[in-house]
């Protein structure tokens, strides 16, 4: 399936009928919260097979995912995924290797809140998500609100890193 910018793959709340295997582009995760607010709180590339807490048994989508750039992804029936993971003995490894990767990839965006000042935090994003943004840069994806987000920022503060840069959207 080819989504486009701005097309939604899963709504918070779905289901969870099938799962998605992400195989080109780059898609944000939204929550909204009782209280209104709407929050970023993941990034998904190629790669990942998704929702992530619904790869052992099933769940409810818990955000929303929308494609940040032409994406493309294999829909996955969740009924056949599970009797493979019931009848299949590698498929339990795979989810296994799936979950590490996730794992790791958590420790690597840690790392980067971690590490220097908010200039850095934002290069280091910048560095990452070019890998998958097929050449587009983040400001034409994300807000700066989602990059502060992503990076430990206020909106405000993106606004002059981005200044700096020579990249003010």
């Amino acid at each position: 399936m080819i989504l486009h910018k701005g097309e939604i793959l899963f709504r918070q709340g779905d289901s969870g009928d099938h799962l998605y295997h992400i195989r080109r582009g780059l898609f944000k995760v939204t929550r909204l919260h009782a209280n209104g607010n709407v929050v970023l709180f993941n990034i998904l590339y190629p790669g990942e097979t998704v929702p992530h807490h619904s790869l052992i048994s099933p769940k409810e989508t818990h955000g929303t995912a929308i494609a940040l750039i032409q994406s493309e992804v294999e829909v996955i029936s969740a009924e056949t995924w599970y009797r493979q993971l019931e009848e299949d003995p590698r498929k339990p490894l795979e989810v296994a290797r799936l979950l590490q990767e996730k794992v790791r990839f958590m420790q690597m965006r840690l790392d980067h809140l971690t590490v220097g000042g908010p200039a850095e935090r934002l290069e280091l994003l910048i560095q990452w998500l070019d890998e998958y943004s097929q050449g587009i840069h983040l400001t034409e994806y994300l807000t700066q609100e989602e990059i502060g987000q992503l990076i430990g920022v206020r909106r405000e503060t993106v606004n002059r890193l981005l200044r700096e840069q020579g990249k003010h959207v």
